[in-house]
């Protein structure tokens, strides 16, 4: 069975491509670097992470982006011998604009090597392009009204105008002819999304409604001609879990068809596992990645295969003989690493030279601005992909100021974060502390949990963090065992519904290492390894 999530941990927007036998997905990664996160599988059940395409600065630079922008919702295709990769770079959030600028880059291959980007539009987000049986390709996307009270995290349906679509040139690198808006979305607003596709004379055009919250949802419509106008499918809504709040998978929608070689077609939806706290549902891990298998019907429409539109956890694999392959724990000594494991990100620039290197004493970050910063942060980190897991990492950091702090963090955005720190105190010298950030937009204002910091000698520090659930303890070792570090905190915190709220942002919790120096003198810590161990 495909068991899902199937991408779990922060990985919305699936776009589905199969290419002879093998299918990638590709997935938002906002304002994490390098930027387009692409899994490939035979068999849809097992999945491996080969390629983030967007790696330099002349494809993508997002310093001072704000939090939640960056990449929003890529759309993967292969047409003519290349890979085509359709991406939005967000610039602005707050307020009533979004400054969204649209882009196109190939590859011959999924490694790449992958090109520079061809600038299209910014009228909106969430680009596609579709590649016609009579070879003209065809741009898709949302456009944005900014006349209207959308203003972050309260989206309002107006300022979702509709889908454009435009005939791109791929010769010239430019759209050409008219641009027309082919559909205003249901009466459950909020259209985005867009994606085409072609059966038997029909365009079905398959769109994400209703936000990123719980009222979610993919809806479906078709027509004879790629311009409209399209009627709306039977049930509206292919896949939601809005009229289901027990269901496992909440926050269905967004998501893109597939066919497979034996004939049978999945669809990929976003969703979400909700915690159940005393402050209602939240996601740490953010919106995840699932497969549905759909079927086709007389009346020439698409349903999910088991009947209902609420999607289901576990699905019949194309073949029944798959294996779903174990998820152990992954240590990484960076001491051997010639380059950065494939699970961990940075944030924002395309300059990671500043940031960190790898070498004999491990994975070095060079202390740079805040935690928090939209600039030049020092933080690595990868996603927590389990409600429950303890993550570890060994420790060598030499403050001379309190301005000057390294440790291990979970972390969400500026404004949701916790961190234990190694940093210097002039009552206690070299200590132990901590730091979080309870979700207070858009302030930002820190809070210190520990009353009074934990002095430290020796120069190599244990660090872990272990959470499950909503409960995050953070765990020191300096020689003598392991030892609780302050109190239990709430991990829920570092979700999307925290502090802004559902519609507020839209990533999820990662968990890896940081450092900063707002001194300037770029004091350095050494990590030695970082190990993530999934918790029953």
């Amino acid at each position: 069975m495909i068991q899902n999530p199937i991408l779990p941990g922060f990985n919305p927007d699936p776009s589905i491509c199969r290419v002879a036998d093998e299918v990638y997905i590709a997935t938002s990664t906002f304002e994490w670097y390098p930027g387009v996160q692409i899994h490939r599988s035979r068999d849809l059940v097992n999945w491996t992470p080969v390629a983030r395409p967007l790696s330099r600065a002349s494809q993508l630079d997002m310093r001072g982006n704000p939090d939640s922008c960056g990449i929003w919702a890529p759309c993967l295709s292969y047409a003519d011998g290349l890979f085509w990769l359709v991406y939005t770079d967000v610039k602005r959030f707050e307020g009533n604009f979004k400054d969204a600028h649209n882009y196109i880059v190939t590859a011959p291959s999924i490694e790449g090597p992958w090109s520079d980007p061809v600038y299209v539009n910014s009228s909106g987000f969430d680009p596609s392009l579709f590649h016609d049986d009579d070879g003209r390709k065809w741009f898709v996307n949302m456009v944005w009204n900014h006349r209207t009270e959308s203003i972050g995290g309260s989206p309002k349906s107006p300022a979702f105008d509709g889908i454009l679509l435009q005939e791109w040139d791929a010769n010239t690198g430019k759209l050409v002819g008219p641009v027309r808006n082919i559909f205003r979305g249901s009466p459950h607003g909020l259209v985005e999304g867009p994606h085409l596709f072609k059966r038997r004379g029909w365009y079905y055009l398959t769109t994400a409604e209703g936000g990123t919250g719980y009222d979610h949802a993919v809806t479906m419509a078709r027509s004879r001609r790629i311009d409209g106008p399209y009627e709306l499918h039977p049930d509206r809504h292919l896949i939601t879990s809005q009229h289901a709040p027990e269901a496992p998978l909440q926050r269905a929608g967004h998501g893109q068809l597939v066919k497979m070689p034996d004939g049978s077609s999945y669809h990929t939806h976003l969703c979400g596992r909700p915690l159940k706290t005393p402050a209602g549902p939240r996601c740490p891990m953010g919106r995840e990645t699932a497969l549905q298998r759909v079927e086709w019907r007389e009346d020439g429409w698409l349903y999910l295969a088991h009947g209902d539109q609420v999607p289901a956890v576990d699905v019949p694999a194309p073949n029944p003989a798959t294996v779903k392959m174990p998820r152990g724990a992954v240590t990484h000594d960076f001491r051997q690493c010639k380059a950065l494991p494939i699970e961990f990100q940075w944030l924002r620039t395309p300059y990671p030279e500043r940031l960190f290197q790898l070498g004999s004493e491990g994975l070095r970050l060079i202390g740079r601005e805040s935690v928090g910063s939209w600039f030049e942060q020092s933080l690595v980190a990868r996603r927590q992909e389990d409600f429950r897991f303890r993550a570890e990492t060994v420790l060598r950091f030499e403050p001379d100021s309190y301005q000057q702090a390294a440790g291990l963090t979970l972390y969400y955005n500026r404004t949701k974060f916790h961190a234990a720190l190694v940093t210097w105190h002039e009552i206690h010298g070299r200590c132990l502390t901590l730091m979080n950030c309870p979700g207070e937009w858009p302030s930002g204002r820190l809070q210190f949990p520990l009353s009074t910091p934990v002095s430290v000698s020796a120069l190599e520090l244990r660090l872990a963090a272990e959470v499950r659930d909503a409960a995050l303890q953070f765990f020191y070792d300096s020689g003598s065992g392991w030892q609780p570090l302050g109190p239990v905190l709430d991990a829920s915190l570092v979700s999307d519904e925290a502090g802004f709220g559902e519609h507020g942002s839209f990533t999820g919790a990662f968990v890896g290492m940081l450092a900063f120096d707002t001194s300037g003198s770029a004091r350095a810590a050494d990590f030695r390894n970082f190990r993530y161990e999934p918790l029953p």
